[in-house]
């Protein structure tokens, strides 16, 4: 018997309420309305939701649903899909912030944001996720770029008031810089890029870091690349168990989101399989 077409995810109708620049680069929008009455988040630190943007100049059925745009439109209409992760979720006033990266023009979510006003409405489903410090690891390591600093921070602000954690952040520079809540044992290095590739510069100071004694629980995400580089390091190198990680490549430089999780299983399978040999 065959098996029957999986349904899409519900949507939620998040309407914009404020947006603020809090970096040259990174724009946070708040978003909220009745859209969210079915929304929650804060099981997890790593959150993610995963954005509908209409393709322009395509006319979709109302209200707006996913399995009936699917069946009513040929796949090339169908809405784009970002994925972004959850900055922060406030259940009381049901206000739901994403920060996104903005480089002029460049991508579809991060022009959006930076056009986006009070009154827009923009869908989404959600949340996923599956990582939040564990209360019993000695030492937390974090580690990201851009794609990963809502969820460094939000996890840097969920760990106990006498948590150890060494946190890696490569920015473009200094002004991307931002003020985080962490406990007092929590030390934070700014990596600044420059003109090097992405990732560089992270990789080399996680490799070259004294890492604290203990057992660690670690966060690595970020460009698919330098992620890559990560894993064998802290696997091979460092001896870290698989349990101990939360690794993954979020996006990958030259692909959009479609063609990256279109080649991410074969990357990673590729990835398995260089590390058995080595």
């Amino acid at each position: 018997m065959a098996e029957a077409p999986r349904r899409p995810p519900a949507l939620h109708a998040g309407r914009v309420l404020s947006t603020v620049r809090v970096s040259p680069h990174l724009i946070r929008v708040v978003l909220g309305g009745p859209g969210l009455a079915d929304f929650s988040a804060g099981e997890y630190t790593d959150h993610y939701v995963k954005l509908q943007f209409p393709q322009p100049g395509v006319d979709y059925p109302e209200p707006f649903d996913l399995a009936t745009i699917r069946a009513a439109l040929p796949r090339e209409q169908w809405p784009q899909t970002r994925t972004y992760t959850v900055r922060s979720w406030d259940p009381d006033a049901r206000e739901l912030a994403i920060d996104f990266v903005h480089h002029g023009d460049e991508g579809l979510a991060g022009p959006w944001a930076a056009n986006a006003v009070p009154g827009d409405v923009v869908y989404f489903s959600g949340p996923g996720g599956a990582y939040s410090p564990d209360p019993e690891a000695a030492w937390h390591l974090f580690a990201g770029d851009e794609s990963a600093l809502p969820a460094i921070a939000a996890a840097l602000e969920g760990l106990p008031a006498e948590a150890v954690a060494l946190a890696f952040l490569e920015v473009a520079d200094a002004a991307e810089e931002l003020k985080l809540d962490a406990p007092r044992g929590a030390e934070i290095r700014w990596l600044h890029r420059g003109d090097r590739p992405i990732g560089e510069a992270l990789a080399e100071a996680v490799i070259a870091a004294e890492f604290p004694a203990g057992q660690v629980h670690a966060f690595v995400h970020g460009e698919a690349h330098f992620v890559k580089e990560l894993r064998g390091h802290l696997r091979q190198v460092r001896g870290i168990g698989r349990e101990q990680l939360s690794i993954s490549g979020y996006w990958r430089q030259g692909f959009d989101e479609n063609g990256w999780q279109s080649s991410k299983r074969d990357w990673n399978t590729q990835i398995e399989q260089e590390q058995e040999q080595a």
